[in-house]
């Protein structure tokens, strides 16, 4: 009996270790997921420090080439070139924007080269929503897509609805020819 119970505490262990590792396999590798984690807050830290210190370049050299930029307002769906134009003049007055993760999530598909992520971020329209799609090229993960969005209050909703109904139909009749 004894022998029974220490090969199940044994087998217990080893369930509870491997449950804890940051490792999702393939095929033909095996994905560090905690490592992943750590490199893609490094690079999201980054990203946003640079727009906060208005380093263009460096800002831009975190997307790709093909990357989508959707911004707050309805009207703000740009390629990485159009969205370029758009900010070069914030970042040619020296402030940019400057936004600070206060909460992230990150999750990755099973080979590990492409992550997703939302965060809460601290900027100066308060709190706002950044979410994206991130690829790895070569040892670099990279912003695909980036969507910001604002947060509103549910018990403030009404009087934002209220507030934007003019400007925000016409863009829909606009788009829709309705």
């Amino acid at each position: 009996m004894k022998r029974s119970n220490a090969l199940f505490i044994l087998i217990i262990a080893i369930c509870l270790y491997s449950c804890s590792q940051s490792t999702k396999t393939t095929d033909d590798h095996i994905v560090d997921t905690a490592k992943e984690q750590t490199q893609i807050n490094t690079m999201l830290d980054s990203f946003n420090r640079a727009a906060a210190k208005a380093d263009f370049n460096a800002y831009f050299n975190f997307y790709t080439d093909d990357a989508i930029f959707t911004g707050t307002d309805a009207t703000e769906r740009w390629d990485k070139k159009e969205f370029m134009v758009w900010a070069k003049p914030f970042f040619d007055r020296g402030k940019a924007w400057d936004f600070t993760s206060i909460e992230r999530h990150i999750y990755f598909n099973k080979t590990g080269d492409l992550a997703w992520f939302d965060e809460l971020l601290n900027t100066q329209m308060k709190i706002c929503r950044g979410s994206g799609v991130l690829i790895k090229k070569d040892n670099d993960w990279k912003v695909q897509q980036y969507i910001l969005s604002t947060t509103v209050p549910n018990d403030q909703l009404d009087a934002v609805i209220k507030n934007k109904t003019a400007v925000e139909d016409s863009i829909i009749q606009k788009i829709t020819g309705k």
